[in-house]
């Protein structure tokens, strides 16, 4: 059986009022009353326990007061059958505190925060004036406490100034001795000075006098020894140029026969293949026009062959890199990572160069065209060990030059009117090589045909 608290709600009832407090609890009240509730909290069960304080039961009073003060103030205020279950464990704990204030009569050594926060929770009669008085005395005693730090802090200034002063006097008087000397030998140092450059002076000029007369003689010594050495050189200089300009020509000669040879039967393979190819894409028959179906006539019976319109194909579609690759001597040039970043950005770099390398390798023994791979060299730390798949070349960049020069570079190295096809998305390098005459493609037509490979 729950014995009900004698004070607050008895004393209440009786007076046919309800005291309560007209601003809020001061601060040091209110965390006596904490710590108090607190205290006698792990006394209660968790059927005593209002609802939102049961998720505390468990923890030490410390922690409880750290994490659970604001809900326990409340829970006080209220929950007048909690409030009476923490007076009931108050009068147990403290039964001569609670005892007078239930007289009216609390003790006078009794710390103020005290007797507040006990009367806070067991409401006897007078309760309210119980804390505002504690507060004001809290209050008061800050006060006194402040003044008094004030007082220190204030005698502390002053006699650091007084030592300043003292200091600074001395420090005065100190500097200008020092000065007073350093006048003194400055104007020493000065006359010493003025001595020392009029003997400099003196003797920069004889040892003016004495260079020129050494510059003369040398000078007329090495005159005869530059008339020869000039000649010397004039002569090794023209033996140098000569060989120099002999061996770039013979050097020119030798790479422009290779590169130009190269280049040439590139273009005629090219030509060649293209006409075979035309010839077979069209169907051509053997030539059986002759000089005499030019002249103008009336032949009966024959009919006009039509125009067959070929299908308009977009700029993201396969089937026109299809075509495109099916020109002779087709070369594909690849921007690697414009393309795997457009692709599969999210695979680390290695895994998207094999991927994009697998992929070209199948296209290129689907067919049959030249295929070239560039990837930036200034995307990695170090040389990349990578064995090239059948079919295709491999290229990264060189320190200091980017992977769209080198495309330029690849596309401008190709022989007018062979057929060579650029994919990337990048604007500049699109333009680059179609004033180098090749075809730009993007990137997303490349990925499109290779998920058809896959």
């Amino acid at each position: 059986m729950e014995r009900p608290a004698s004070g607050a709600e008895p004393a209440e009832e009786a007076d046919g009022a309800v005291e309560a407090l007209d601003r809020p609890l001061p601060e040091g009240v209110r965390r006596r009353v904490v710590a108090l509730v607190s205290d006698a909290f792990g006394a209660l069960t968790i059927a005593e326990l209002p609802a939102p304080l049961r998720q505390y039961a468990r923890f030490t009073p410390t922690r409880r007061a750290k994490f659970a003060g604001n809900s326990m103030a409340a829970a006080l205020e209220s929950d007048a059958l909690f409030r009476r279950r923490i007076g009931e464990r108050l009068q147990e704990q403290q039964p001569e505190l609670a005892a007078a204030l239930e007289a009216g009569s609390p003790p006078a050594a009794a710390d103020p925060l005290d007797v507040a926060a006990a009367a806070y929770v067991l409401r006897p009669a007078g309760w309210v004036k119980l804390v505002a008085a504690a507060g004001e005395e809290v209050q008061r005693a800050d006060a006194e406490r402040a003044d008094e730090a004030s007082r220190r802090e204030l005698e502390r200034l002053r006699e650091e100034l007084a030592r300043a002063r003292a200091q600074t006097k001395s420090e005065t008087e100190r500097l200008r001795a020092e000065l007073d000397a350093a006048r003194k030998e400055n104007e020493s140092l000065q006359r010493k000075l003025r001595s020392a450059v009029n003997e400099v002076r003196r003797g920069e000029a004889a040892l003016r006098r004495g260079r020129a007369e050494a510059e003369a003689a040398r000078a007329e010594a090495a005159a005869e020894l530059s008339a020869a050495e000039s000649e010397t050189r004039r002569l090794k200089a023209r033996l140098g140029e000569a060989e120099a300009s002999a061996e770039a020509g013979r050097r020119a000669a030798r790479e422009g026969r290779t590169v130009e040879d190269m280049r040439l039967r590139l273009l005629l393979d090219t030509v060649l293949d293209a006409a075979r190819g035309l010839r077979r894409e069209l169907a051509l028959p053997p030539a059986s026009t002759r000089p005499a179906d030019g002249v103008d006539a009336v032949e009966p019976g024959r009919m006009s062959p039509k125009d067959i319109a070929a299908r308009a194909l977009s700029e993201t579609d396969p089937a026109l890199l299809d075509q495109l690759l099916a020109l002779p001597q087709a070369h594909l040039i690849v921007d690697g990572y414009n393309v795997t970043k457009t692709g599969y950005p999210q695979l680390p770099l290695e895994k998207q160069r094999l991927r994009l390398l697998g992929g070209l390798a199948v296209l290129a023994a689907q067919t049959g065209a030249e295929m070239t791979c560039v990837f930036d060299g200034a995307e990695l730390a170090a040389p990349v060990l990578l064995a090239p798949p059948r079919g295709v070349r491999v290229l990264f960049s060189k320190p200091g030059v980017t992977a769209d020069e080198l495309i330029r570079q690849l596309a401008r190295a190709e022989p007018p009117g062979r057929p060579v096809v650029v994919v990337s998305t990048d604007r500049e390098v699109a333009d680059g090589v179609a004033r180098a005459g090749a075809r730009p493609v993007a990137s997303v037509l490349l990925l499109k045909r290779l998920s058809r490979v896959s």
